[in-house]
């Protein structure tokens, strides 16, 4: 079967590609071995009998451009949250720190948590920093690859040397002075990344970057609907334009030369060979080797998954032990919990020696305060939430130990993070399936390998890159080329991929579109 564009996988990445693709007129066949399209960002009622529709692995959007909703007409409501975190205070969980967008609030409630009001200056001033990198570096993200001499030329100078040349930690320990607001600054390179604050790899550095550019804001909005929405969306489009989408689809290999390639496919119960002037592939990098016929480099620590991904349905929100702060108000932000600076290092080092880190650092928030659409109509009456955590600093390795921790002890221990920072017990508000189970669900980076088919588990599938070129050979590039002509990466694999952005499947249909 002849076609102009092979996609492997129909997650959001692939489908912004299949967009741009068909909407340029190209014969486009997206490829899905699952029975749904999404990929990871997908939206699923996983506890039966329950009408509750949660992000099953992504959740929130920053990263997504705005510029390339508006190319595609995306019919897209993003909900933003005005409390941007709520941190309990490990010494003293009776007050907890809620960040807010409100300076003098802001002031006061450094005040009352930490008795010095001049860190909301000092936490102004180091946002501001990263807010002129934001506006300079994400609009590139979008384009060409530029040299990385480039890119330092109109960067400060010392938020270059800072927050690319230094550890992480460094610029936080000279900016900031308290415990807790170091720490919920450092969880936004530790999300999907493991590693610690002077990690000299500097990958923390990395993907605190991808978390604080989004949109020149790193505002990360709530999506309408969830994820799925946006994913169904997009596959509606993609549709409109005339792609064929496949699901129940499993490719099984690829054979790709610069003149064009050849893809080869389980279609239900049906081998069918594509032939295709190009292959995007929006899987990890290893799975792609796999399919080239070719062994894929082993993963190490440095690029394995490193989260457990928490999924609850509630009855109600439970009470604080900071009974100041409204449970609504803490719950709509995210919500961090034992992620004070001190306790993500020694989580860390505990995971390191193949121990489970106690207390588990979490963050976690409630899609439904921002957006009860996702519950069916009883259940948004009767005052029911959702909340979607995500542990850090949980490593691929615990989980493949020779000791791995057991469900039971994986339930108990999320169960105790939350616990420790509540005025009474969480199993006291979890709703329960008409057949009486908990809606707890729990993924592993196993569980995220076995279902998503991303290697380790980890949600960038490679580890994050700088978001320019490191090589002259790739200045001008748009960061998803291969060794052969024909081949793309679409997905997080590339430069310039991880998180839910739509970013790696641009650039690919702008490489192939460039390239016609």
């Amino acid at each position: 079967m002849g076609t102009d564009v092979v996609i492997v996988g129909a997650g959001h990445n692939g489908l912004v590609a299949a967009c741009y693709l068909a909407r340029a007129g190209l014969d486009v066949v997206v490829l899905e071995r699952a029975d749904h399209v999404g990929g990871a960002a997908v939206s699923a009622e996983v506890f039966p009998g329950v009408p509750a529709r949660v992000s099953k692995y992504s959740y929130l959007v920053s990263l997504l451009p705005q510029a390339v909703i508006d190319d595609l007409g995306v019919d897209l409501e993003l909900v933003h949250r005005s409390v941007s975190s709520f941190t309990p205070n490990p010494g003293d969980p009776a007050r907890g720190l809620v960040v807010h967008e409100d300076p003098e609030f802001l002031r006061s409630e450094f005040a009352r948590v930490t008795g010095d009001p001049s860190e909301a200056e000092r936490w102004a001033e180091f946002y501001a920093r990263t807010r002129r990198m934001a506006d300079v570096i994400f609009p590139t993200l979008t384009a060409p690859l530029l040299a990385r001499e480039e890119m330092r030329s109109r960067i400060d100078a010392r938020d270059w040397a800072d927050f690319v040349e230094s550890p992480l930690g460094n610029v936080i320990e000279s900016s900031l002075t308290t415990d807790i607001a170091r720490g919920v600054v450092l969880t936004d390179g530790l999300i999907g990344t493991f590693a610690d604050a002077h990690d000299p790899s500097l990958r923390q550095n990395i993907c605190f970057l991808y978390h604080v550019i989004g949109n020149g804001t790193g505002s990360w909005d709530v999506p309408v609907g969830g994820m799925g929405a946006l994913t169904g969306h997009l596959a509606e489009l993609a549709r409109g334009w005339g792609a064929r989408i496949i699901t129940e689809a499993e490719v099984t290999s690829i054979d790709a030369q610069d003149s064009g390639a050849r893809v080869c496919a389980r279609i239900v119960d049906e081998d069918v060979t594509f032939e295709s002037r190009f292959v995007l592939a929006n899987c990890a990098p290893a799975v792609l080797d796999r399919l080239r016929g070719r062994v894929p480099r082993p993963p190490t620590g440095e690029n394995t998954g490193a989260q457990i991904k928490v999924n609850m349905v509630l009855s109600r929100l439970p009470r604080l032990k900071d009974a100041t702060v409204d449970p609504e108000d803490a719950f709509a932000g995210t919500f961090h919990i034992n992620e004070n600076y001190t306790q993500l290092h020694d989580a860390a080092t505990s995971a390191r020696a193949g121990n489970l880190p106690a207390p588990l650092p979490a963050e976690i928030y409630c899609h439904t305060l921002s957006d009860p659409s996702i519950l069916g109509p009883e259940l948004r009456a009767s005052g029911a939430q959702t909340l979607t955590m995500f542990v850090l600093q949980t490593p691929h390795s615990l989980f493949t130990s020779d000791a791995p921790p057991t469900r039971e002890e994986l339930r108990t221990a999320v169960l105790a993070t939350l616990d420790s920072v509540l005025a009474e017990p969480i199993t006291d508000c979890i709703l329960r399936t008409p057949d009486g189970s908990e809606c707890l669900e729990i993924n592993t980076t196993l569980d995220i390998e076995a279902s998503l088919g991303i290697p380790t588990g980890n949600i960038f599938h490679t580890p994050l890159d700088w978001p320019w070129a490191m090589t002259p050979d790739e200045v001008g590039t748009w960061g998803v080329e291969t060794d052969v002509a024909s081949l793309v990466l679409c997905g997080s694999g590339a430069r310039r991929g991880g998180g839910v952005s739509g970013i790696p499947g641009h650039n690919a249909a702008q490489y192939v579109l460039a390239s016609l």
